[in-house]
C-alpha cells in the first residue's frame, strides 16, 4: 500500500487493557489540577502527580511517616497494588464451535486467569455488573498457582504437590508453619477484589464465600475495597447436616457468605424479590386500601416546584395534578423518584402513580382472594444454618442430576446462589462469578429466569486448570475443569427447558467461549519506536498471521467499551467483508485492498464508529479521499485504525 492510514489522522486502537494509573491521576487532576503535571515517558507525554503540590492541598490532614495510624497491611501489598493498576496487552479469542448459540445468546464463558481477565473487563463493564458472587480457594493448607510476578519463586513452583482443589484449581502447599501462609492468600486475592469493585454497578452487590481461617483477613480486606459503611454481614451457611470424624476441639459444619453492597435501600430489594407478592387490582378495579401508599401532596402538605415535574413510567406520563385539576406536587424529588421505579415499587392506578407498601396479606394468584403471605419476607442469617437445601450434599445432587456425580468435591448448591442472586438483582441484571469452577452460578441465574421470567444474564470465568488423571471427569474424556463446566451448563440448560416446556421457549441458556491468549497485535504495534525505519518498511502486517477477522473484532470491541455479547452481523459490503456490531454502532472491516466503493458504502450506513486496518486503502486516492467521503455521507463517525 502507499500511505499509511495514519496520515488520514484517524485514531489509533490501544488494544490494551485499561490503564487504571492514569485514570487515578486524571480522577486526582478533577480535585487538583495543580498538582497534575506532564511528563516524558518512552518519548511520549502522559499525566503524573507532582507530590510535593499535592501534601500542600493535603497538609492539614497529611499522616507524617512516623505517625500510628489504623490501617491492615502485609508483605508485598503495595506489589498487590501495583499489580491491580498494569495494564496489559491480551485478548479474548471466540471459540464458536465450544459456544452454544454463539450469535444469539448475550451469556459469556472466559477460560483464563481471572486477574488478566478482570482488567481486560474492566472499560467494557465498568460499573455495569449488578451482582458477583465468587468462592475463592479456602486457604486450608493449599493455595493456588497463579501467574502472579511475585506470588511464587521457582522452587516453589518446584514443590508444586499436583493436586487440585474441588473447582480444578492447581494447589500447591502452603502450611500453616510458613511465614507466608495468610500473605500468599492475600496476595491473591486482593488485586481480584480491587479489580471487581470498580465492575460493580452503583447498587452491586458482592458475595463471596469463605471459611474461618481467612474470614477476618478478607473483612479487612473487603472494607478497604469495597467500604466498612457497605458491609452488610457474614452470613454462616451449614455445609453439612452430618456430623464428620471426632475433631480435635469440634466439629466444624458451617462456613461464610460475606455481603457488601453498594444498594442504600439493599433490604427493600431482599423484600421485592424474594416475595411472591404481586399487587392487583380488585373486581372493581382499584387497590385495597394497605397494598399502596400515595406519594401525591395532599392540601395540607402543600405545593412546592421541587415536586411538580412529569414523570414517565411504562410508556406513559404521569402528572402531579390533584382532584380539582390544579397542579400539584410528588412527595418524592425526581432522582428518588426513579430510584423507586428501578425498584419496582411504583404501582399504577387508572389517574397516578402509589407506592407500594408490604402487608401479611396478598392477593392468591389469578384470584381476587387474601391469603396470608407466606414466611420469609426477609431471610434471617439463621435460614442459611438451618435450612439444609443450601448445604453442599445438595450441591452433589444437583450436578449428579445432571449425570456429573464424583466429578467436583462439594461444589456449592443451586438453592443458595439463586437465593443470593433473588436478594440482590433485578430480572434484568448482570450476575459475574470469575472463581467460576463447577459453573453454579451459571446454573442458578439460568434456573431463576425459568422460574420468574427474567432476563439475568452471566459471565464466568475460569482458570482452565487440568484435571487430575485419575478423576471421573478425565476419564469420561474431559481434560481441564473448563471443558467440565461448559458441559455442566449444556446439560442444565437442557434439563431446564424440558422441565419448564413452553414457558421456557424464549429462555436464554447458550453462551459464547472466550479463551485469554496474546494479543493480536505484533510487537510492533505496541512499541513501534524500537524499530528502526528499515525493519518497519519490510512489515507486511501489525497483525499476528494466526488470528482471525473475528478475534481482532473482538479485541477492537473491548477495546471500544463494546460488550461481548453484542449483536454481530456478518455483511459483503462493495465486495468486502464487514461486521456490523449492534446495528451499525460499530462497523468493522479488516480487508485489505479497501476502495472508494467500501469507504463510500460504510459510511452511507453512519456507523457511530468505522475501525479499519492499517494500510488497508487500496490506492493513494482512496486515502486522499477517505476523509471526504466521510465529511461528505457521516461526518460524525469516530474512525479507527489498527
Amino acid at each position: 500500500m502507499c500511505m499509511q492510514m495514519e496520515s488520514i489522522k484517524m485514531d489509533k486502537l490501544k488494544m490494551m487493557s485499561m490503564d487504571k494509573v492514569q485514570g487515578n491521576i486524571e480522577k486526582i487532576r478533577e480535585l487538583f489540577p495543580n498538582a497534575v503535571t506532564e511528563v516524558l515517558r518512552n518519548g511520549k507525554p502522559v499525566l503524573a502527580v507532582d507530590f510535593d503540590v499535592l501534601k500542600q492541598e493535603l497538609a492539614d490532614t497529611l499522616i507524617d511517616d512516623n505517625e500510628l495510624r489504623y490501617q491492615f497491611t502485609w508483605p508485598d501489598k503495595q506489589k498487590s497494588v501495583l499489580l491491580t493498576n498494569t495494564s496489559i496487552d491480551k485478548a479474548l479469542r471466540p471459540c464458536k464451535e465450544e459456544s452454544v448459540d454463539f450469535d444469539s445468546t448475550k451469556n459469556l464463558y472466559i477460560e483464563g486467569d481471572n486477574l488478566e481477565v478482570l482488567k481486560l473487563l474492566q472499560e467494557t463493564y465498568l460499573g455495569k455488573i449488578k451482582m458477583i458472587y465468587i468462592d475463592p480457594p479456602y486457604n486450608t493448607g493449599n493455595d493456588f498457582v497463579y501467574n502472579d510476578d511475585y506470588a511464587l519463586d521457582s522452587e516453589e513452583y518446584i514443590g508444586n504437590s499436583g493436586q487440585f482443589d474441588e473447582q480444578g484449581n492447581r494447589l500447591f502447599q502452603n502450611t500453616e508453619s510458613n511465614g507466608r501462609f495468610h500473605t500468599d492468600w492475600l496476595n491473591m486475592i486482593f488485586p481480584r477484589l480491587r479489580l471487581a469493585r470498580d465492575l460493580l454497578s452503583d447498587d452491586g452487590t458482592i458475595f463471596i464465600s469463605i471459611d474461618d481461617k481467612e474470614l477476618t483477613n478478607l473483612k479487612k480486606v473487603c472494607d478497604e475495597i469495597f467500604g466498612a459503611i457497605n458491609y452488610v454481614t457474614s452470613i454462616p451457611r451449614l455445609t453439612s447436616p452430618q456430623r464428620s470424624g471426632q475433631e480435635d476441639y469440634m466439629n466444624v459444619s458451617h462456613d461464610y457468605v460475606l455481603v457488601y453492597s453498594f444498594a442504600k435501600t439493599f433490604k427493600n430489594a431482599i423484600m421485592r424479590n424474594l416475595s411472591n407478592t404481586k399487587i392487583k387490582q380488585d373486581k372493581n378495579g382499584t387497590y385495597i386500601e394497605g397494598d399502596t401508599k400515595a406519594i401525591l401532596a395532599t392540601q395540607s402538605q402543600g405545593y412546592s416546584a421541587g415536586g411538580d415535574y412529569d414523570f414517565e413510567y411504562n410508556g406513559k406520563i404521569y402528572s402531579p395534578v390533584d382532584k380539582n385539576g390544579k397542579r400539584n406536587r410528588w412527595l418524592w424529588t425526581k432522582q428518588r423518584m426513579q430510584a423507586a421505579a428501578q425498584l419496582g415499587i411504583l404501582v399504577e392506578t387508572k389517574t397516578t402513580l402509589r407506592m407500594q407498601v408490604y402487608l401479611n396479606k396478598r392477593f392468591e394468584e389469578g384470584t381476587n382472594k387474601l391469603v396470608d403471605k407466606e414466611e420469609g419476607l426477609i431471610f434471617h442469617t439463621a435460614d442459611f444454618m438451618t435450612e439444609n437445601v443450601y448445604s453442599n450434599p445438595n450441591g452433589v445432587k444437583d450436578i449428579a442430576n445432571l449425570g456429573l456425580k464424583d466429578w467436583f468435591t462439594n461444589p456449592k448448591p443451586v438453592d443458595l446462589i439463586k437465593t443470593l442472586i433473588k436478594m440482590s438483582t433485578t430480572r434484568k441484571s448482570l450476575v459475574l462469578d470469575f472463581f467460576s469452577g463447577s459453573a453454579t452460578t451459571a446454573h442458578a441465574v439460568m434456573q431463576l429466569n425459568a422460574e420468574d421470567g427474567g432476563n439475568r444474564k452471566f459471565i464466568m470465568v475460569q482458570l482452565p486448570e487440568p484435571c487430575d488423571e485419575k478423576s471421573e471427569a478425565y476419564k469420561a474424556g474431559y481434560k481441564n475443569i473448563c471443558e467440565i463446566g461448559k458441559e455442566r451448563i449444556r446439560r442444565a440448560g437442557k434439563k431446564i427447558k424440558e422441565e419448564n416446556g413452553e414457558n421456557a421457549q424464549n429462555l436464554d441458556t447458550g453462551f459464547r467461549v472466550f479463551k485469554l491468549d496474546s494479543s493480536n497485535m505484533q510487537p510492533v504495534y505496541y512499541h513501534p519506536e524500537q524499530y528502526s525505519q528499515t525493519l518497519l518498511d519490510g512489515l507486511e502486517d501489525n497483525i499476528k498471521s494466526d488470528r482471525t477477522p473475528l478475534d481482532l473484532l473482538f479485541q477492537v470491541m473491548l477495546d471500544m467499551g463494546k460488550p461481548l455479547s453484542a449483536k454481530i452481523e456478518e455483511k459483503n459490503v462493495a465486495g468486502k467483508r464487514v461486521f456490523i456490531v449492534n446495528d451499525d454502532d460499530l462497523i468493522a472491516c479488516f480487508e485489505g485492498n479497501v476502495t472508494e466503493a467500501t469507504v463510500k458504502a460504510i459510511a452511507q450506513l453512519k456507523p457511530l464508529y468505522a475501525v479499519f486496518r492499517d494500510n488497508s486503502l487500496s490506492s493513494d486516492s482512496t486515502a486522499v479521499n477517505f476523509d471526504q467521503i466521510f465529511a461528505t455521507y457521516s461526518p460524525n463517525t469516530i474512525r479507527k485504525v489498527l
